[in-house]
């Protein structure tokens, strides 16, 4: 890896390159090799750092995408290439970075986790986002599966019923540059009628059952994608036409609760 670091001095930049055994001054408009003391580059390399995403977090996210994804038969491929460009290392814990890619859920504080790579593909793709749709996300946690529907949709609501976690999520995402989320602190039983309804409604955390105000504020011909049960759980397509509501079960799966503050 490489590190570039500079100072501006009287509009001349004067910066270090070191990679392998060369170390190189690096002038306004020429490059030239030179020697400069050890003390002189520990104390330039804090002013400004360089880096590229580390080459072994792209090749974990190519390798998750190629395994765990199109393994286990996501075909979408707007879903895939969502999945390979968002860094999910960005939203885990820094003790479980070198985690984030492996085919598990990850704690994320405060009793929640960040889901299993294959479970944010396969609930996306079962939304069968085409670009231009409002969606409604219940438990922004990490802020990750906002930032994969960011992706591929025009607009994202999200709510997280955990103060921490949605100061955090939102802050992380803005950073991101992602402007098309908007990150709220509520009870996601209510939904958000403000920007109701929606075309897909997203629910990363377990009701016991599916609550009726989110099913209220389904678009008609939308989807909704969620987890329900206590001991066992299962997770639904829910499709809207009309006054009917169509229930499919996808499979088996494992979510944390969903909180509702009473």
């Amino acid at each position: 890896m490489y590190i570039i670091s500079g100072i501006i001095l009287k509009k001349r930049v004067v910066g270090i390159m070191t990679g392998k055994n060369l170390v190189v001054a690096i002038f306004k408009d020429r490059i030239m090799p030179t020697i400069i003391p050890l003390c002189l580059i520990i104390l330039l390399i804090p002013v400004y750092i360089y880096s590229e995403e580390e080459p072994y977090f792209i090749k974990m996210r190519q390798d998750m995408v190629k395994t765990q994804l199109e393994g286990r038969g996501i075909k979408d491929r707007r879903v895939l290439d969502a999945m390979l460009k968002v860094q999910r290392h960005k939203f885990v814990p820094a003790e479980y970075k070198m985690l984030a890619y492996s085919d598990s859920p990850l704690p994320i504080g405060k009793g929640q986790t960040i889901s299993q790579p294959y479970i944010v593909a396969l609930m996306t793709e079962l939304l069968q986002l085409k670009g231009a749709e409002s969606v409604l996300e219940i438990g922004t946690g990490s802020g990750y599966q906002a930032a994969i529907l960011a992706e591929l949709a025009r607009r994202v609501y999200t709510i997280e019923i955990l103060p921490e976690l949605a100061n955090h999520a939102g802050a992380l995402l803005r950073g991101l540059g992602y402007e098309n989320i908007i990150v709220k602190c509520g009870d996601g039983y209510l939904g958000w009628q403000e920007y109701a309804p929606f075309d897909a409604i997203i629910i990363t955390c377990a009701p016991r059952d599916v609550p009726d105000r989110l099913i209220e504020q389904l678009a008609n011909g939308g989807r909704m994608v969620v987890p329900v049960g206590e001991l066992y759980q299962e997770l639904l397509l829910i499709e809207k036409d009309g006054s009917k509501i169509k229930r499919r079960s996808i499979l088996p799966v494992r979510f944390v609760p969903m909180i509702h503050s009473h």
